[in-house]
């Protein structure tokens, strides 16, 4: 039998975390052992009877082999404290969890990541400022490390993907699970682009209990956490505050004093959270001078036009509507409207509706 399927069974007994499970390796020389011992031999290795009675009766209920099965059915795999490939940065949070559920691939330079996370009840403002960061920090080599929730996590992961970027997705349930529903397709592509985690057994239900304990492994496995909108009471502020205790960088995106979605994160600001306007002031605070220099190259645009290098200064802050884009540059409406088209084709521009157009 695999050895992490002696993990995956005492991950399975509740109160059984990271140091007791070490105390258990040093005292028994490896799970496996200790998954075969007495009352006698768990009170020689320090735990009390209580605790060592408890640990027996669950550990009875528990067949490894189906475990291990239905781990393999749900096409997933586990990490264990043990595995040269769990994440770095992960292991270096207080109590770890000893085991993580994983579909996809988590690949060493997924360390160099960053966690976006923010409302549900995501605004025009906030999809577009949660557009330019991720599709930029993506493209740059940053990993996109979300909660496949609904708003701004699900954007996040689709615009780390659609820059060719890496992403990774904490879910809230077990693994085999599928929520919200409607993301299904989404949370493939993210199996093809990097992996879905999860420390919750498998068939455990999203329930809200989950999302804050989950929400640790997204700064967890992050350099920062970067705050895009989120109202007074929030799950991304949980975040926030997580990665905080971690050590971990918090960015905050500023918004409107007038939007109620951006209460959160001007308070973040204000209790001295890192600004995050651009794609620039991430890279410059996690001092990742090497992403640095990609994205200049990426700024370069070799495949715009005169008149469309024009065209896309004009637009280089807000989404602007085409007849500002008119006046501005002195195109005709006609001709630039037939720009603007070919400028979506080569991936330079986005329409984001009411034609107004914004940069990629």
């Amino acid at each position: 039998m695999d050895d992490r399927a002696f993990w995956l069974g005492f991950h399975l007994i509740p109160n059984v975390g990271a140091a007791r499970i070490s105390r258990l390796m040093d005292a028994f020389g490896g799970l496996d052992a200790a998954w075969d011992a007495d009352l006698n031999a768990f009170r020689d290795a320090g735990i009390n009877e209580k605790a060592a009675t408890a640990l027996i009766e669950h550990r009875s209920r528990i067949s490894l082999d189906r475990e291990w099965g239905r781990l393999q059915q749900a096409g997933a795999t586990i990490l264990t404290l043990a595995d040269d490939a769990y994440p770095r940065l992960l292991r270096e949070i207080p109590s770890p969890p000893p085991v993580i559920y994983v579909k996809g691939e988590i690949l060493p330079d997924d360390e160099t990541a960053l966690g976006i996370v923010g409302t549900r009840r995501v605004t025009r403002y906030g999809q577009e400022m949660t557009r330019r960061l991720s599709s930029g920090l993506a493209a740059a080599g940053v990993a996109i490390v979300s909660g496949l929730a609904r708003g701004i996590d699900g954007i996040a992961h689709a615009e780390a993907i659609d820059a060719g970027g890496r992403t990774l997705a904490v879910l809230g349930c077990g693994i085999d699970q599928m929520y919200p529903p409607e993301h299904r397709k989404l949370s493939e592509q993210i199996i093809e682009h990097g992996a879905l985690i999860s420390e919750f057994p498998i068939g455990t239900k999203p329930e809200a209990r989950n999302f804050p304990i989950r929400n640790r492994l997204i700064s967890g496995l992050s350099l920062g956490v970067l705050v895009v909108e989120a109202p007074k009471k929030s799950g991304a502020l949980i975040t926030s505050t997580f990665a905080a205790d971690q050590g971990r960088t918090v960015f905050a995106v500023p918004g409107s004093a007038l939007s109620s979605a951006s209460e959160g994160t001007l308070q973040l600001l204000r209790d001295g959270a890192a600004l995050a306007a651009t794609v620039d002031d991430v890279l410059q605070e996690l001092n990742l001078e090497r992403r640095q220099a990609a994205m200049e190259n990426r700024r370069l645009l070799p495949d715009a036009t005169g008149d469309e290098q024009q065209v896309l200064k004009t637009i280089d802050g807000e989404p602007r509507h085409i007849d500002e884009i008119a006046i501005d540059t002195g195109i005709n409406i006609s001709q630039l409207s037939a720009m603007l088209l070919q400028m979506q084709l080569k991936g330079l521009v986005r329409d984001v509706g009411g034609q107004y157009y914004a940069r990629e």
